[in-house]
């Protein structure tokens, strides 16, 4: 199950204890709940080897802060550090090597080298087992929110420079930057046309893949034949898989409209 849900975002949280001891640890059950309000929630487990609970769980019981700083490429390595199980007075961020900065509104510690942290107050927190590995659903209202200014495109955080890594099964992980990254536009207030308005020629191509069938079912309105640019004479002489190529890079290319036109002239002379 663990491998099959992923890439999973990952929470490195910090936290302090009665005796004022940082603990530093990350969570990839994790994820934003709500925008407005702004929650996000973890999951922090039961050890599997003796049933007993992790720092972390234990921290927030007793005083309902902590602090989610995002993990990047270029901490994921002590971030690896932080999640061995040392004793509760050993201090992680000395592990690992990542430096302590003043959180505002709570006590735990901020992640210096992280690129966004999250001050939180826990709002709940749900047992969903009282054996070892049981999750404990930990939901948090986010007080305020630090981001490092080199990571924005204006006002928004652009995915590139934030560098985010992603937790996936076993010792896997993701980094969530450069060709890993593809933008994939999102109908909000017009809707796509969808498969069923598409020729069967299309909808039931044996040479595209639904994902670029869906490019062209993804547009929210079919053009009209006299906005068609004409199809080269040449292109009918193709046989239909060698057709398919060209309508396929034409499609890498974001050209969806002379695709659906081209596929259509083509097919109608066959």
């Amino acid at each position: 199950m663990i491998g099959a849900v992923s890439p999973r975002p990952i929470a490195f949280v910090s936290t302090v204890d009665e005796n004022g001891n940082d603990n530093l640890a990350p969570y990839s059950f994790f994820n934003a709940f709500s925008s407005n309000p702004p929650i996000v929630v973890f999951s922090s487990n039961r050890r599997v080897s003796n049933n007993t609970t992790k720092d972390t769980l234990h921290n927030i019981y007793i005083n309902k802060e902590l602090v989610v700083n995002m993990v990047n490429y270029n901490i994921v390595r002590q971030m690896s550090i932080a999640s061995a199980e040392y004793p509760s007075e050993v201090d992680e961020f000395t592990k690992s090597g990542l430096s302590k900065a003043k959180a505002s509104q709570v006590q735990a510690s901020l992640v210096a080298e992280s690129p966004v942290n999250m001050e939180c107050r826990v709002k709940e927190i749900i047992a969903l087992g009282d054996q070892g590995g049981a999750g404990h659903l930990i939901i948090c209202d986010v007080l305020c929110i630090h981001i490092d200014e080199n990571v924005l495109d204006g006002d928004r955080i652009d995915p590139h420079k934030i560098d985010l890594m992603g937790r996936m099964g076993r010792t896997f992980y993701v980094r969530a930057s450069g060709d890993a990254i593809s933008s994939i536009y999102q109908p909000v207030t017009d809707l796509p046309v969808g498969f069923d308005a598409l020729p069967d020629f299309i909808n039931r191509n044996h040479f595209l893949t639904g994902n670029e069938i869906a490019q062209i079912a993804g547009l929210n309105k079919l053009p009209a034949r006299d906005q068609w640019h004409p199809l080269p004479t040449s292109m009918f002489d193709l046989g239909e898989a060698a057709f398919c190529d060209v309508i396929k890079e034409w499609l890498k290319e974001n050209k969806i409209e002379d695709a659906y036109a081209g596929m259509v002239q083509y097919y109608e002379q066959k």
